[in-house]
């Protein structure tokens, strides 16, 4: 019972973590953003954390783990809505649950992940995609597609019952590229923002708050610790304390290594990309980060980085329009990341690779599948992107009729 407790208590603390990192998705996306779209975001951000932990009570907790019997093709499952009873018949706590948490830490803790995959498309899709759209994929990725796709690993479906399993410790391809798939297909669809391409030449649309993006990185980092660090599920001390060794090296590196490289190659020392490269670098190491030595988890973080700032002129150059740099930081680096455990780590060998490849494909196929299918739908029905006088304008005033600084006059300040 006392390590029970122990265990729990770590998660529970570590759940608070990764609720905290929604604070930061949000700071991150409103600083590198425009002013006039600030209320825009933020509505987005609590929208998708209220309905999300809503939609995983009501139906993707139970898809994302439906116990799948023996024989069963691991694709997909469902073991009811709602919220089972972890009590016993005389009605105290089932401790048989887990030898490591409660059945109520476990469904909280879980629900704090899955609302990060409709987060990443909302930094991506900034300034100019409809509300309402949003909000109705939001329901439809977070409640279905989301839970769905993690049931295929971390709910023990296919890709935990190959011969050599598929391996995401925390999720770089399960909540990271999931995420980016459907930012990279959002934009696809979308459009760039207006006076985002000159003459096919990208041109800089600065955010209104570097200040608050830095804090929300920095927010983000802290989330980390719990994002990888309860994802050992227990509180044990040797696995957690390399956990997260690894992890804020790999962070560390990252970013040095992408604002280094963006320094030489652009003669400037960008602030924005050094923040992509920290998450660029944590992203990268969460597929692996229980199996990475410290110098592993270094190089894994740094070639992160490096690939943030190729990837980032890569879309500029095929025309893309993602204002924050979510395609680059989650898609690519979660991609990367997750091959990684197959090159370095405990895990590295040809067969681990070929296992990691296949779980790539398949999350690509899938998730590029259905938010496509979703958003296009939405974009031939309702429509998806604003007018262009409200995209001038701003979206706090169009979709929510107020400013998110009323009193604000950037000549006085």
């Amino acid at each position: 019972m006392e390590i029970l407790t122990t265990n729990n208590v770590w998660m529970m603390i570590c759940t608070a973590l990764v609720f905290f990192m929604h604070l930061g998705f949000a700071l991150l996306e409103i600083g590198l953003t425009r002013q006039k779209n600030t209320l825009n975001i933020l509505f987005k951000n609590i929208f998708i954390i209220t309905v999300g932990l809503l939609l995983y009570c009501l139906v993707g907790f139970n898809l994302m783990y439906p116990g799948f019997e023996d024989g069963a093709s691991g694709f997909f499952g469902f073991a009811g809505f709602g919220l089972d009873s972890p009590l016993t018949a005389e009605g105290t706590l089932d401790l048989s649950y887990n030898e490591g948490y409660t059945y109520w830490t476990d469904f909280l803790f879980q629900g704090m992940f899955a609302a990060t995959a409709a987060t990443i498309v909302s930094g991506a899709v900034a300034e100019r995609m409809k509300i309402g759209p949003f909000m109705i994929f939001t329901i439809l990725y977070v409640g279905l597609v989301y839970p769905i796709a993690g049931s295929w690993k971390w709910g023990e479906g296919f890709l935990d019952m190959r011969d050599t399993p598929f391996h995401d410790f925390a999720g770089s391809t399960l909540v990271h590229s999931v995420g980016g798939w459907a930012a990279l297909v959002a934009v696809f669809l979308l459009g760039s923002r207006i006076g985002k391409f000159k003459d096919g030449q990208p041109q800089a649309i600065p955010g209104h708050n570097i200040p608050l993006a830095t804090a929300g990185v920095l927010i983000l980092w802290l989330g980390w610790f719990g994002f990888n660090g309860g994802s050992v599920l227990s509180a044990d001390p040797g696995s957690t304390s390399l956990v997260l060794v690894t992890t804020s090296l790999a962070a560390a590196s990252g970013g040095v290594i992408c604002a280094l490289i963006s320094t030489l190659l652009y003669k400037n020392m960008d602030l924005t990309m050094f923040l992509n490269g920290i998450l660029g670098g944590l992203v990268a190491i969460t597929a692996g980060a229980d199996q990475m030595s410290p110098t592993d988890a270094i190089i894994v973080g740094a070639i992160g980085g490096a690939i943030i700032v190729f990837a980032v002129s890569m879309i500029d150059k095929i025309k893309l329009d993602d204002p924050v740099g979510a395609i680059a930081v989650h898609l690519f680096c979660g991609i990367w990341g997750t091959l990684a455990v197959g090159i370095f780590g405990n895990l590295a060998s040809i067969d681990q690779f070929i296992s990691q490849i296949v779980g790539v494909g398949s999350y690509a196929l899938f998730c590029i599948l259905t938010s496509f299918i979703i958003i296009f739908a939405l974009k031939k029905t309702v429509g998806i992107r604003v007018s262009e006088k409200e995209e001038f304008e701003g979206l706090d005033v169009h979709e929510h009729g107020m400013n998110a600084y009323p009193n604000f006059r950037l000549n006085e300040h």
